[in-house]
């Protein structure tokens, strides 16, 4: 998780540090990260949405959301995918809007003297994309012609991209210090998810499924003869007889072949039968065996091989990593409230009636390819 914070963080800096001057040199432009080269957008029918002078169609949105919803169309009714997937799908679309709303405000700001590096940049994302499919022409400009664009379309689409990211950088707030105070609080709320070493235990478990227990008599108690079974058990790895060796014979459940052994778990994610194992293993030593454990369907045996307790990298040691998340975070929230300041001034009146005709148009293309 932490790798992907910084990897978003270092997109961040790149756009931030661009010069606030009006003209931008071929090499500065070169420096600004433009938009992924794949999944661009086929431009052609349905539902279109005008945005200050330009189009958004449904069916581009449609293709570019429709795959990362279908396991979710496919086990949900309408109303549940409506109110699971349209908070994404929302976001997405805001986010196209926002595109092009920050390049038309890069084009009024920037002019046209800038035009000729603008178009060198272009030519040399062009060079790239080629580069990308081992530098065959031919197949690159068959890949663009499925997203319904040709090569002067790709040009304009990166143009926009680098002018979007160029005023965008210049309306981002330099960095101020981070006060120790600030880290602290941040590190209070954030060490749950960035600076923790999970609490971990690793054990053998005979598994006794009462379910499974053979009665010769229907009047007999499987309970009490899986009761009795796990008593039997106890003495004899007592008396020093392999627990794996005996798990491999009578667990019915998990890791059986393996001698009863479970991948290392975080205590709080054992779940249903198998959360009395965590309220035990906090009793125990590793090379302890507990048990019977249990009652209802199954009985326990446990043998705790090791446990590592949770804790914390404390706060000096990521005092680096802290200061640039609260930065990241900062910018993210600058750029929004740009985003929705820009959203707020074109008043846009068929957004939302776009965004739920889109949203049904993916549940329904994902429900009729079922």
């Amino acid at each position: 998780m932490r790798k992907n914070v910084f990897l978003a963080m270092s997109v961040f800096l790149v756009i931030a540090g661009c010069s606030n001057k009006k003209t931008l040199t071929e090499e500065e432009l070169a420096q600004i990260p433009l938009a992924q080269r794949t999944g661009l957008p086929d431009a052609s029918g349905g539902f279109v949405m005008a945005v200050k002078g330009e189009t958004i169609t449904s069916d581009e949105m449609v293709a570019a959301l429709e795959g990362p919803f279908n396991d979710l169309a496919q086990r949900s009714d309408y109303e549940q995918f409506k109110e699971r997937a349209r908070p994404a799908i929302e976001k997405t679309i805001l986010s196209r809007i926002t595109n092009i709303l920050l390049y038309q405000e890069a084009k009024k700001q920037l002019g046209s003297d800038m035009d000729e590096n603008l178009d060198k940049a272009a030519e040399s994302e062009v060079r790239k994309f080629i580069l990308g499919f081992n530098g065959d022409t031919a197949k690159a400009e068959e890949f663009l012609k499925k997203m319904g664009m040709n090569w002067a379309d790709f040009k304009d689409y990166q143009k926009k991209m680098i002018l979007s990211q160029y005023y965008l950088s210049s309306k981002v707030p330099k960095e101020r210090p981070v006060t120790y105070g600030e880290l602290v609080d941040y590190y209070e709320r954030a060490k749950d998810t960035f600076f923790v070493t999970p609490a971990m235990i690793e054990f053998r478990l005979i598994d006794i499924d009462v379910r499974e227990i053979d009665v010769s008599d229907p009047n007999e108690s499987r309970l009490q003869k899986a009761g009795d079974l796990a008593d039997s058990l106890i003495k004899r790895l007592r008396t020093g007889e392999d627990f794996g060796e005996l798990a491999k014979r009578y667990s019915n459940g998990y890791g059986k072949d393996a001698g009863g052994l479970w991948k290392p778990v975080e205590p709080e994610s054992l779940a249903g039968p198998y959360a009395l194992l965590a309220v035990e293993a906090r009793k125990m030593k590793p090379g302890d065996i507990a048990g019977p454990i249990g009652g209802g369907d199954h009985i326990f045996i446990m043998k705790l091989e090791s446990r590592q307790e949770r804790n914390y990298e404390p706060l000096d040691k990521v005092q680096k990593e802290l200061e640039a998340q609260i930065n990241l975070e900062r910018r993210k929230e600058a750029i929004d409230k740009l985003g929705e300041s820009l959203i707020q001034q074109a008043q846009i009146t068929e957004k939302d009636r776009f965004i739920d005709f889109c949203l049904e148009r993916i549940y329904q293309k994902n429900k009729s390819t079922k």
